[in-house]
């Protein structure tokens, strides 16, 4: 059940979401001022692990910041397929399409561990993006980010063979979430094989050898709470 965070002591929770926003990058172009200014927009909620925060067809009337916790965005083919577009962590927005002009959700937004979110109505957050030129220009470089990598993502599952998507996959994983350890990158992002293989656009099959192999190699550790990638130039 997702439940909004209501503390009985409301300028404690404006507090709370100030500190928050230290948090968010695409936040730094603004003072403590306007940042102060924005809090009193936002909202928060709280998710359990595997809840959904919006469904497709959902109307896209927020943007979200995720705090604390994972979310993963995905879709699913007519065939019961699923595609997993990202998956997000601490200090990054989602739900961002709204501010294009997107009435309706196209794609799930759920957690994958216990969340803390904020979020801002679309007005209200288009308004205050009218009136901070250097935040609108960060969140139209973050759309048009965002948008690059999936056509990125796209392009490998015409030309890359499913073992190649994997191995791009891990790369893109290092770079998004991976931990520096001397050398090595750890992941830790408690992913199935079949989380893999919806990544990557291949079969749990495909993953479950081209992991065996790596770990064989001695490229990476792999278990279901982390991958350790000990070669990160083998996987290019």
């Amino acid at each position: 059940m997702i439940t909004p965070i209501n503390p009985t002591n409301q300028p404690v929770m404006q507090d709370r979401i100030l500190w928050y926003f230290e948090n968010f990058n695409f936040l730094g172009s603004l003072s403590i001022l306007e940042k102060m200014d924005l809090r009193k927009k936002v909202k928060m909620l709280e998710a359990t692990k595997n809840q959904t925060i919006y469904l497709p067809n959902d109307e896209a009337n927020s943007v979200y910041f995720l705090k604390k916790g994972k979310v993963k965005i995905s879709s699913f083919s007519d065939d019961g397929k699923e595609l997993i577009y990202a998956i997000l962590g601490p200090g990054e927005i989602f739900g961002e399409l709204a501010i294009t002009g997107q009435s309706k959700r196209e794609q799930i937004a759920a957690t994958t561990e216990y969340a803390e979110i904020c979020y801002v109505n679309i007005q209200d957050f288009e308004h205050f993006l009218a009136t901070h030129p250097r935040l609108s220009l960060k969140v139209t470089k973050l759309i048009g980010f965002r948008l690059k990598k999936v056509r990125s993502r796209l392009e490998r599952m015409w030309f890359k063979s499913a073992p190649e998507r994997v191995k791009c996959l891990l790369l893109d994983l290092i770079e998004e979430h991976g931990i520096k350890i001397g050398d090595e990158r750890e992941i830790r992002l408690n992913l199935t094989h079949q989380d893999i293989a919806n990544l990557a656009a291949t079969t749990r099959q495909t993953v479950t050898t081209t992991l065996n192999e790596l770990e064989r190699d001695g490229v990476i550790t792999y278990d279901r709470r982390r991958i350790l990638v000990r070669k990160p130039a083998a996987l290019n």
